[in-house]
């Protein structure tokens, strides 16, 4: 499955929203991901976070190319 953004065409009818594609219950896992690393970010203090989250990016896709081999 390819990740297919949001294009600010946000609909709540069905499964999945025909802005983006993407199944409900995956945004809002989404969402929550997001919410739960701003939470840390905030709770650490960083005067960076983007250098944080550039870091942590790199890490995940890392990560999945070890795992996918």
């Amino acid at each position: 499955m390819k990740y297919s953004p949001c294009v600010d065409q946000c609909t709540s009818d069905g499964t999945h929203c025909s802005g983006c594609g993407r199944s409900h219950q995956e945004i809002a896992e989404t969402k929550q991901l997001v919410k739960t690393v701003v939470d840390f970010i905030q709770k650490q203090g960083y005067d960076n976070p983007e250098e944080f989250v550039d870091r942590i990016s790199k890490s995940i896709l890392k990560k999945l190319q070890k795992a996918n081999g």
